[in-house]
């Protein structure tokens, strides 16, 4: 795991090295055991190291192979690297390494952009073909590892993250008004390709950018699953019970490939505890696990201690608990909001940054339950959804998920900021549209999955344990186990409130109290209930003068948010004035003027 950034000239020019060096820097928390950089011709990287996997500086990056002709950057794990080394020795390819990021060299070497194809991981990546000056990007399958780009007809720039480009400078930073629309409609989610700012895109997931030493550049989509059935395991609920067991405990036997501890974020959900019970289940023994509550607040509760304590009891885990004082609340959100890519809504962003800090003082490497409730159906708009008929999935959809009417977030934004058509219902009806996905349900699942959670959990859960050099691994994403929960019948899913498979199998290896559990979440009472200093913290972001210039949101809307700040609520019971705050501090935070 580690954090890269890179320039291609396409004017005849040399890289700009000292915008490298910028990007490069703020890349750091990302990667602080190794820096390193490397330039030819029209090509320059960078490369911030967080030692996982091959511990010596043998696996330092960026990494060149003058044999093959080649160098690369990559972010990430590719948990089978040791079964695709000897598959490529038996080729007849010779190592220096014992790093993954060799196997992805060597692999490239071997079968170009299809090198992809047999990777089984979380990464995004450049590789340079030295005699060619071609450079090709890559990201994984579900867009865990992010990669943020800025191109005009001078030049491209990459890296981890979006604080980073800016770093490097000369990018256009005004606001994109459909990403802002989408903003406003998913509760701060922008999908890929956009960001909220106009010269900055992302690498969609499960693509392979060959880009061109004139800038020319052609993506290669390599992976979607179609969300139809699969015959062989028919409607028998024991066959599939068996089949995404078989498949999860595979996922989790995966992510322990590491030469440092791994450990477990341990909420006491389902999902994270059934990550702990197949752990125990392979002979993990002192497990590390961490769980981190906060005060309560307005009568609501801030931990769940009380599960993943009965978990950790349980298995016999090493149990480390954070409790967080609401005082330290202020801080914390500046620093989260600092760590954050692109702003994001959802309150746990702040739990998150805190856990983190305090588990990177144990271990480097950790797995979460991320991405069980878009995989396998456990959100509570899915039942309303799924009962529409196939053509009708997209309205199910934005009457369900939206926060807004467009004619209500039209309403509340500057004209300048506003677009004259609904661009949000427009990308669902799209995503919806596309062939396969036999119901209601499986089109809401595939576009949640693919298109929109790896811009809300998995990016939120990647920026905020990277911001202290932890790498967060999610067996829910890996792509097999993604497969099989995409061709899984509907009713599988849905029944019992959601995630039945999943919960049918944690009755047999779970306590029936956490399998029976209300759903929960990561609560930060201080922050969804606006609390002082919180709403202090808004208010000033608000009113200060950089605010009223940039003058996104209509005036009279924020100071009727700022008088009753826990009055208005989307559609989904979220908190308008934290959302409309979120932006506008994540623009101010990261100087974007």
């Amino acid at each position: 795991m580690c954090g890269l950034s890179g320039e291609v000239r396409f004017d005849g020019r040399r890289p700009d090295l000292a915008a490298i060096e910028r990007m490069t820097d703020v890349l750091e928390p990302r990667g602080p055991d190794g820096r390193g950089a490397w330039s030819q011709g029209a090509v320059a990287l960078g490369h911030r190291r967080l030692k996982i996997i091959d511990l010596s500086e043998r696996g330092a990056q960026p990494m060149t192979d003058a044999q093959l002709g080649l160098t690369a950057v990559f972010n990430g794990c590719i948990y089978n690297y040791r079964e695709l080394r000897d598959r490529l020795q038996g080729l007849g390819h010779r190592f220096f390494s014992r790093s993954d990021t060799e196997v992805l060299l060597k692999a490239y070497a071997e079968w170009g952009r299809e090198c992809v194809d047999p990777l089984i991981g979380m990464f995004a990546f450049a590789v340079v073909e030295h005699h060619t000056g071609r450079v090709v990007l890559g990201r994984d399958r579900l867009g865990i590892k992010p990669l943020y780009l800025t191109q005009d007809g001078d030049r491209l720039r990459f890296a981890s993250s979006l604080p980073a480009l800016l770093a490097g400078g000369g990018v256009d930073t005004s606001l994109d008004p459909a990403a802002l629309h989408q903003y406003l409609s998913w509760h701060g989610t922008v999908p890929a390709p956009r960001t909220v700012l106009a010269g900055v895109r992302k690498l969609p997931p499960a693509t392979v950018r060959v880009v061109e030493p004139d800038g020319a550049y052609r993506d290669h989509r390599y992976w979607q699953p179609s969300y139809t059935r699969r015959s062989e395991l028919g409607e028998a609920p024991a066959l599939w019970q068996e089949a995404v067991h078989d498949a999860l405990r595979t996922a989790v036997r995966r992510r322990t490939v590491a030469d440092v501890p791994v450990g477990v974020l341990l909420s006491g959900g389902l999902d994270s505890s059934l990550i702990v019970a197949l752990l125990a289940e392979e002979g993990q023994e002192g497990l590390a696990t961490f769980a981190m509550g906060f005060e309560a607040e307005n009568g609501e509760e801030g931990d769940e201690f009380r599960y993943s304590d009965l978990i950790a009891r349980g298995f016999s885990t090493h149990h480390h608990q954070f409790m967080i004082p609401s005082d330290r609340l202020p801080s914390a959100l500046e620093a989260a909001i600092g760590a954050m890519s692109e702003p994001m809504v959802s309150h746990d962003s702040v739990a998150f940054h805190m856990l983190a800090e305090q588990v990177s003082k144990e271990v480097k490497v950790v797995l979460c339950g991320q991405g069980a409730d878009e995989v396998f159906a456990g959100y509570h708009w899915y039942p309303q959804i799924a009962s529409a008929a196939r053509p009708d999935a997209d309205g199910a959809y934005a009457d369900s998920y939206f926060d807004r009417t467009h004619a209500d977030l039209t309403a509340m934004l500057h004209p300048d900021f506003a677009v004259g058509h609904d661009v949000s219902t427009e990308f669902v009806r799209a995503h919806m549209a596309a062939p396969g996905a036999t119901t209601a349900l499986d089109a809401t699942l595939r576009m949640d999955v693919h298109a929109l959670m790896p811009d809300d959990p998995v990016k939120r859960v990647d920026n905020m344990t990277m911001a202290w050099g932890l790498e967060a691994r999610v067996p829910f994403l890996d792509h097999e186990l993604v497969e099989l929960a995409a061709a899984c019948p509907p009713r599988f899913k849905l029944a019992q409130g959601g995630k039945a498979v999943l919960k049918d199998i944690g009755r047999k290896i779970l306590p029936p109290e956490v399998v029976d559990r209300p759903k929960g979440y990561f609560p930060v009472p201080a922050v969804r209930n606006m609390a002082e200093p919180v709403l202090a913290r808004v208010r000033t972001a608000l009113t200060a003068p950089e605010a009223r210039r940039r003058g996104i949101f209509d005036q009279s809307l924020v100071h009727e948010l700022l008088e009753a700040p826990n009055s208005h609520r989307t559609k989904r019971g979220a908190n308008t004035l934290w959302q409309v705050a979120s932006l506008e501090i994540w623009l101010q935070t990261h100087g974007i003027t």
